[in-house]
């Protein structure tokens, strides 16, 4: 949600911020601008819309060896030019970037307007900031900075230059993600790493509440009390590469084709040669495991799906009770939390501002928190007492399909452990489910090789505005994921449920031709999801089902049949999901809809 992107060295700034932009333009964004500082003076350019726009409006002579870049996500204000960042005060001095919400913007706004005369020119909480810099300056921009963050309440990562400072960068976090990049005589300041691995290899996380100051040779950080930190300098291992389309005509298309190796490499990561499940990094014996009474999967969105079918492997397995909770209503429900407790959140990029917030409060009353993140160093990952990187690579589409699969595998492997290490899983059970997990790569291919006949589907049914998903058991987890899938990237209006919940309401809305997809996976539910079929059929409703491979009477009551491979019905989520990913990827093209970059999402939440 928003990008940053900041350079000071010896080359011009400019090549740099706008390819650093570009690189971001997956979080989502409405408007993008930068602000350089040339010949002693300030250059603001910004403009709404695509970030090709801002590239035609710049003047191609422009020079600078410093500046900060933006995409904007509109949040206070409506898209439009003058809410894009970069903003400033007055003079046009100070030039401020910000991801993040400023809880106490109007508070602070008042004071400026009633009693400094400030005139804004915008509707955002942003150019506060740069007006309140701008009384507190007198000459020394990080003091002025320093003593400005002290009044932000909320959320935020901010990248500062002045124009009588033109040698110097500040950089400030609190609870939105900001990275330095190292370079020879140059470095970076970015919300995420790809706008600068084409520079640099070498990275500094900051933490929560630090203070970064750039120049070409040197960089400072600061924690809230003023003291110089000595942070770990951490190597990138994947390259700019793993981030481009590959031939791809969509980020999305290649990401769901390279599912098969990310759950290889969960595999391979995590069970031995043996047929062991070995948790690195995750200290989770017998011991520890017997002193949790409750866990709680805290995640948001797609995560959260992937949560779900935890709770389901997890109690089924280890017998331990297990609660999902979204991040956002989690934190505000005052929940049972204690040193008895395993707290365990699931956020791709890590920076999932309402599941940081929740695994913080659970920290403060005692519970053990484990993450599974994939984004190596990210918020969420730093502050948990263990963490399970996924280990996806980079993730460039909006709406997750690599990250899904692998949280899925992911949770599967610690459902086995724990049961394996609390011995609630006979060891013919556990070795039957780890030889089937190995088959499931090869089985998520078979089902990426049927692409040409789900897009054909896909091609028939694009023009639907209404779209319901029912199942039953596990199904109906994947439902809700695939259910968000459509909406995300399709714009189509689709609804999930439990296909037993129809006649309870739902059912009221099947009228001839509407779309109803069946995912009737579970065999020991296969003929009552057959009868809600019937249901559907009656009202002249259309059927689209996915089904194991050799049910022939599901074919025959529905209008269109998606086969998967054969395998446990504990395991077919990682299977169902793939073909429904291919549908709503397949609609969206189908519709001519931005599939990477959907209208009004981000890639990563990092505000309420």
């Amino acid at each position: 949600m928003c990008g940053i992107v900041g350079y000071i060295g010896v080359n011009n700034a400019v090549p740099v911020l706008i390819d650093g932009l570009k690189k971001l333009e997956y979080r989502g964004y409405d408007s993008a601008g930068i602000a350089i500082n040339q010949d002693n003076k300030l250059y603001i350019n910004k403009k709404a819309g695509r970030i090709k726009n801002l590239e035609e409006a710049i003047n191609g002579d422009l020079f600078s060896t410093i500046g900060i870049g933006h995409t904007r996500w509109a949040t206070h204000g409506e898209p439009s030019e003058v809410n894009a960042h970069p903003h400033y005060n007055k003079t046009q001095s100070i030039a401020v970037i910000h991801n993040g919400i400023i809880e106490n913007y109007m508070e602070i706004k008042k004071w400026l307007m009633e009693d400094k005369g400030v005139v804004f020119k915008s509707d955002t909480d942003t150019e506060v900031i740069a007006h309140l810099i701008d009384e507190f300056y007198d000459g020394d921009l990080v003091k002025a900075v320093e003593k400005s963050v002290k009044r932000l309440r909320g959320a935020y990562a901010l990248g500062v230059i002045a124009k009588e400072d033109p040698s110097k960068i500040v950089a400030v976090r609190k609870d939105s993600p900001l990275v330095i990049g190292l370079g020879e005589e140059e470095n970076f300041i970015a919300s995420d790493v790809p706008a600068i691995l084409k520079h640099t290899k070498k990275v500094i996380y900051l933490e929560n509440g630090e203070m970064a100051v750039l120049t070409k040779d040197n960089v400072s950080i600061y924690n809230e009390l003023g003291q110089l930190m000595e942070n770990k300098i951490e190597t990138i291992e994947w390259d700019i590469e793993a981030a481009e389309k590959g031939g791809y005509p969509h980020f999305t298309i290649k990401e769901i084709n390279e599912q098969p190796e990310g759950i290889q490499k969960v595999i391979d990561r995590r069970i031995n040669a043996d047929g062991k499940i070995e948790l690195e990094g995750i200290n989770l014996t017998k011991k520890e495991l017997d002193k949790i009474s409750r866990i709680y999967i805290v995640a948001c969105g797609t995560s959260y799906h992937a949560g779900l079918v935890g709770k389901y492997v997890i109690e089924k397995f280890s017998k331990l009770p297990v609660q999902v909770e979204i991040g956002s209503e989690f934190r505000y429900k005052d929940p049972l939390i204690d040193n008895q407790t395993l707290l365990i959140t699931v956020s791709q990029s890590g920076e999932t501002l309402d599941t940081l917030q929740s695994l913080r409060i659970a920290k403060e009353q005692g519970a053990r928190i484990m993450s599974i993140v994939n984004v190596v160093g990210s918020s969420i990952a730093r502050e948990s007492d263990d963490v399970f990187y996924t280990w996806a690579g980079p993730e460039i589409g909006v709406a997750s399909t690599k990250a899904f699969t692998t949280q899925l595998m992911t949770f599967y492997l610690i459902a086995l452990y724990m049961a394996d290490e609390l011995g609630t899983i006979e060891k013919e059970a556990y070795d039957k489910i780890i030889k089937n997990l190995y088959d499931i790569p090869g089985k998520v291919q078979e089902i990426l090789d049927q692409s040409k006949d789900i897009q054909k589907i896909s091609a028939e049914q694009f023009n639907n505005e209404s779209v319901f998903f029912i199942g039953r058991g596990l199904d109906v987890e994947i439902s809700y994921e695939s259910s968000l899938k459509l909406k995300e990237i399709s714009y189509i209006n689709s609804y999930a449920i439990a296909a037993g919940e129809l006649k309870h309401g739902t059912i009221a809305l099947i009228e001839e031709g509407t779309l109803v997809v069946s995912i009737a996976t579970q065999d020991h539910l296969y003929e009552k999801m057959l009868s809600n079929i019937k249901e559907v059929k009656a009202r002249k409703g259309s059927i689209l089902s996915v089904a194991k491979r050799g049910n022939k009477e599901i074919a025959e009551i529905s209008d269109y049949t998606i086969y998967i491979p054969d395998t446990l019905d504990i395991l077919t989520p990682l299977l169902s999901i793939v073909s429904m990913q291919l549908f709503a990827y397949y609609i969206s093209v189908e519709r001519g809809n931005d599939v990477d970059k959907p209208r009004n999402l981000a890639k990563s939440v990092t505000v309420e």
